[in-house]
């Protein structure tokens, strides 16, 4: 038991590094949430420096969902799975290295830990944001579209219950998250992704 704790404990404290502020301070010298949207997330840090910073801080991101997930599991089964991973996405929207400021929306991180505990339904939802995004060229919508679909791929691919337990709340925070982009998208001004200028929301 006292393992299990510990596990999901150290969930939260991997979840809560916030690798865009670090991966922009040490790159480039600069705080990346004084850029576009504030956010922390990769969306933000590919919109103010590109792909070569926003490419890292997403695999840094997944990784970080992905292995208190897959080590939880795999020494306290899936229920410790499910805890250690929801205890980094917890880390990642609220971290603690941040005095428990806005951190990112869980989309990378929600995508690590569904591939440690279902990765047939992780691919998928992978393919389900890239062809959103293709067509859209709306990260948040994109992000939505594949939470929403998060669960009910777990469910056709088999996963156990906890995994479809804990993709339904993945989904229902992810998509709570990304509130302000779904005003902006009923109010036509959330922009679509390119990278030109800073300060561009996200």
């Amino acid at each position: 038991m006292l393992a299990d704790v510990l596990l999901v404990v150290a969930g939260y404290l991997i979840g809560s590094i916030p690798f865009g502020v670090l991966v922009v301070s040490v790159a480039r010298g600069e705080d990346i949430r004084a850029q576009g949207s504030g956010n922390i997330g990769a969306t933000n840090v590919w919109r103010a420096y590109g792909k070569s910073l926003g490419i890292p801080v997403a695999v840094l991101d997944v990784a970080k969902g992905f292995v208190p997930a897959l080590v939880g599991s795999l020494i306290g089964g899936d229920w410790v799975g499910v805890l250690a991973g929801a205890a980094a996405m917890l880390g990642h929207a609220r971290p603690v290295y941040l005095r428990f400021n806005k951190g990112g929306k869980m989309v990378a991180t929600a995508g690590g830990v569904t591939l440690a505990l279902a990765p047939v339904a992780a691919v998928t939802c992978l393919a389900v944001w890239i062809v959103t995004f293709a067509i859209l060229r709306y990260a948040s919508v994109a992000s939505i579209v594949a939470a929403a679909a998060l669960p009910l791929f777990c469910f056709l691919y088999g996963a156990p219950g906890p995994v479809i337990g804990f993709a339904a709340l993945a989904a229902v925070g992810v998509i709570a998250l990304h509130h302000q982009n779904v005003r902006r998208l009923f109010a036509g001004t959330e922009p679509r992704f390119s990278r030109r200028a800073r300060g561009i929301a996200s």
